[in-house]
């Protein structure tokens, strides 16, 4: 069933003169049928690139969309399933980043692409987990807010003289949460010969017990032209579904077979057929938004080139 689906879609992706856009955390299904897959960062890159598309079908979460729109707000931005936010982005309304602002008038703004677009567009600049290190020295002041994921910013802030200032305080990525340091400490015992990588939105305590810390892209790049054999993986359980795909013959191993990100399972085969077809549910930003969002936005770009 889903080769025949698979086959409609690429049929429909033709005739359309569309795009399938595809996060890492997608399951192998939409991987199989995505243009290109990626992590934030690349999605962003690849979004900033498209002008020959005139419809762009994102597999991912909300913010990731939102984002595309920013950057091509000429063309058709639609999501599968408009129910796929991401719990994150939702932890920093536009009203607690102002505030924030009042309270430390003379600090830059960072946020995670994990925002919404409320959000924003009050921010200095953007960053992923790819870069945020660099995001942060783009910057000339020497205090930061940063939101709003509190875990990739204790990890640039133990890189980086600047202070980080985290906002909300408490906001995370409830399924690198699920990632405690008893399960690095078991998958040591079970796998002594794999070198164990979790992502920066892990807790500190767990990204300290692994051996290296990076981001979904960084993990693929890193393990690709690694001599090692064996890989612990502390992300999202599909993010060994692209890995294995595209690097076949080494181990790999979940740090936790329950990392599942529920929201980026909603689109489905279906779903996506159904959004080339009917070319809904579009994604839209303000056009206020969008424009104050751009500026951020093209400064992570260009930061990260």
């Amino acid at each position: 069933m889903s080769g025949s689906l698979q086959d409609e879609i690429k049929q429909l992706k033709d005739e359309k003169n569309a795009i399938i856009l595809a996060h890492n955390y997608q399951p192998k299904e939409i991987q199989e049928i995505a243009d290109f897959l990626g992590d934030s960062l690349e999605l962003c890159m690849k979004a900033a690139e498209i002008e020959d598309k005139d419809l762009v079908i994102f597999c991912g979460v909300d913010f990731m969309a939102e984002t595309a729109y920013i950057l091509n707000p000429d063309k058709k931005i639609v999501i599968p399933d408009l129910e796929a936010e991401c719990p994150m982005a939702h932890m920093l309304p536009e009203d607690e980043l102002l505030k924030a602002k009042e309270e430390h008038p003379d600090a830059g703004v960072i946020l995670y692409v994990n925002s919404i677009a409320e959000a924003k567009q009050h921010a200095d600049t953007l960053c992923t987990s790819a870069n945020a290190l660099k995001v942060t020295e783009s910057l000339p002041q020497d205090e930061i807010l940063f939101g709003p994921d509190n875990n990739l910013g204790n990890n640039v802030a133990k890189q980086t003289s600047k202070e980080i200032i985290p906002v909300p305080k408490g906001g995370h990525c409830y399924v690198h949460k699920l990632f405690h340091i008893e399960d690095v400490e078991l998958k040591r015992k079970q796998h002594p010969d794999a070198e164990i990588i979790c992502h920066p939105e892990c807790n500190m305590d767990v990204q300290e017990a692994c051996d290296k810390v990076l981001s979904t892209g960084g993990m693929l790049k890193y393990i690709a032209q690694s001599d090692k054999r064996e890989f612990v993986i502390g992300t999202e359980i599909d993010m060994i579904t692209r890995l294995e795909s595209e690097i076949p013959g080494k181990k790999l191993y979940p740090l936790l077979e329950g990392a599942i990100c529920s929201t980026m399972k909603l689109h489905t085969l279906e779903k996506v057929r159904n959004a080339l077809k009917n070319e809904e549910p579009q994604v839209t930003v303000p056009k206020e938004i969008a424009e104050k969002s751009l500026k951020a936005t093209q400064h992570m770009l260009k930061v990260s080139k």
